[in-house]
């Protein structure tokens, strides 16, 4: 499986707030943690996904049909116009 390198800009605020952390915060997670500050930036992220995407976890795969149909059900229906394309359209379907 290949990965890919792909940078974000990430820098360090002068003074914390909710939509950024100093250095000096970010060494002291990773000292609690026991971890380095990469990881806690990771960690961080992690916990956001966990709480702010339905159902996120860690998977195996590509979904299943009923997951699909599932999504489809709760998806909200475009108001006019015409579909062009769907994340998912299934090939052969």
């Amino acid at each position: 499986m290949k990965t890919t390198t792909a940078q974000i800009a990430f820098r360090y605020r002068t003074q914390d707030s909710a939509t950024g952390v100093t250095r000096a915060t970010a060494k002291r997670l990773a000292e609690t943690l026991g971890v380095d500050e990469t990881q806690v930036i990771h960690m961080a992220l992690h916990e956001l996904a966990t709480k702010f995407l339905p159902q996120y976890e860690a998977d195996d795969g590509a979904l299943t049909k009923a997951q699909l149909a599932q999504i489809k059900k709760s998806a909200p229906k475009p108001k006019g116009g015409k579909i062009l394309s769907s994340l998912f359209d299934l090939e052969g379907s």
